[in-house]
């Protein structure tokens, strides 16, 4: 009646990372030029250029981006994105709005929310990436130094010179 079944009906599933946010873009930033490499980025400020990269785009609710293509592994448009998006999984938040044709494996969209451009699903979409490095070469060349540096720990009990008198004040007398 109590027995536990000893078979397994379900095999786990890994736990995948939770995707994180490591720098932002302020709402006061104007920023032309290019976000590339891995991890999180979300754009509160305005962005023109190019966007190539491993991990999460979040463009908030009051970010403004201009590209001619987004690259990302999982893409979130509260604010406006004008061109297109090739991702993993795109959401387009109630006050998002994209300007662009998507390429997709997985969409989400809420009630309010503007797209204009055609929508492609795909069962795997290649993003093209070039492949994460371990390290950039100043990364790896800091690291060496900081290897190299040897360590120097002082003593805990300072020794007082002999050569160091130490002076009193002399009260005067009246």
């Amino acid at each position: 009646m109590f027995k536990r079944n000893t078979t397994p009906t379900e095999t786990p599933q890994p736990v995948q990372a939770v995707e994180r946010i490591t720098s932002v873009l302020g709402s006061g930033v104007i920023w032309h030029g290019s976000i590339n490499g891995s991890g999180g980025v979300r754009i509160e400020g305005a962005f023109e250029g190019d966007i190539a990269m491993r991990g999460m785009l979040v463009v908030g609710e009051t970010g403004r981006v201009t590209c001619q293509n987004v690259r990302a592994n999982t893409v979130i448009v509260a604010g406006a994105v004008r061109g297109n998006i090739t991702t993993q999984k795109l959401e387009i938040r109630a006050s998002g709005r994209v300007w662009g044709d998507v390429v997709t494996t997985a969409f989400v969209t809420e009630e309010g929310a503007f797209l204009r451009g055609q929508i492609r699903m795909e069962e795997t979409v290649e993003l093209d990436l070039e492949p994460a490095p371990e390290s950039t070469p100043s990364e790896a060349a800091q690291a060496e130094s900081i290897a190299q540096t040897p360590i120097v720990v002082p003593d805990p009990t300072p020794a007082i010179d002999a050569t160091q008198k130490i002076m009193r004040k002399k009260k005067s007398e009246p």
